[in-house]
């Protein structure tokens, strides 16, 4: 199919941009990279009578440190992630993250802020938008105003963004030395969405979790944060018990959708399954 009648714009400036945004209202879509919102236009999902895109405005791009803290403009390309010596040093689970996104086309295009903000909980920055404790950066009309990704989504394609606000920037904390990182990603061939998986940020201390988020993607409405798992974790050692305490914590929140990935029990147990990969990994990685 071929998508309704719409009109394009293409500001240079985020001043533009926003003012394009409440001009147009509620009918206006933004365009960052178009991998999610191109195809639902086309299933005439989504029908918007006004595209603005974002890839003109440079200073939507960008990966810069700052003290302790990594900050990544919202229009930065999943290539770049992969390529930025900064994030391979200082934050090195986004480039791992980003390496398992679909193909080479589509990481050349695709951006971190256009995933994030798309609230589809089938994309992979949500979830590890949790697991890195990211605060987001909404520009609107008001001005700048900074929310915790933890509980900025709120269902699927709904977030705590308004209707008059761009996602900026990105802010996550850089890691602490002996930070232990992994993403395991169970899908059914290159390129497609994940049927289940889990990120895992550790953190240990003479063998004892001193620190430790849990983030999940695609078994859910939204991505979740398995605040419970990780409360069976810290303060004490990966003993095989422990895990599976965890393990049971982390399925209980699981609510997948049945599809052609497959039913809800395969799934939650994929979840549990992926977890237990990424845990095993980052501890091997806290040395």
């Amino acid at each position: 199919m071929i998508p309704p009648e719409f009109d394009y714009h293409a500001p240079h400036s985020l001043a533009e941009a926003i003012h394009l945004l409440g001009e147009l209202g509620p009918e206006a879509k933004l365009l960052a990279g178009g991998h999610s919102l191109l195809p639902m236009m086309k299933l005439r999902f989504a029908q918007p009578t006004h595209l603005i895109d974002l890839n003109r405005i440079d200073e939507l791009r960008g990966i810069r440190e700052r003290g302790d803290t990594i900050e990544i403009g919202a229009m930065t390309s999943e290539s770049a992630l992969i390529d930025s010596p900064l994030l391979q040093a200082r934050l090195p689970l986004l480039p791992e993250v980003a390496r398992q996104i679909a193909d080479p086309q589509v990481r050349n295009r695709g951006t971190i802020g256009g995933d994030i903000a798309h609230g589809d909980p089938g994309n992979d920055h949500p979830a590890i938008a949790l697991a890195l404790d990211a605060t987001l950066v909404l520009t609107g009309p008001q001005g700048e105003r900074e929310l915790p990704a933890d509980g900025f989504f709120l269902g699927t394609y709904l977030t705590r963004m308004g209707e008059d606000e761009i996602l900026t920037r990105i802010r996550m904390p850089a890691f602490a030395p002996r930070t232990g990182y992994a993403y395991h990603k169970l899908k059914r061939k290159t390129g497609d969405w994940a049927t289940a998986a889990a990120a895992v940020v550790l953190r240990l201390d003479a063998g004892v979790v001193s620190h430790v988020r849990i983030a999940l993607t695609n078994v859910a409405p939204t991505a979740l944060r398995a605040h419970a798992a990780e409360a069976e974790l810290l303060g004490r050692r990966l003993e095989p018990a422990v895990i599976e305490q965890a393990v049971q914590q982390l399925i209980a929140i699981c609510d997948p959708a049945e599809d052609l990935r497959g039913d809800i029990e395969y799934k939650t147990a994929m979840a549990g399954q992926m977890f237990r990969r990424a845990l095993t990994q980052a501890a091997a990685r806290c040395a």
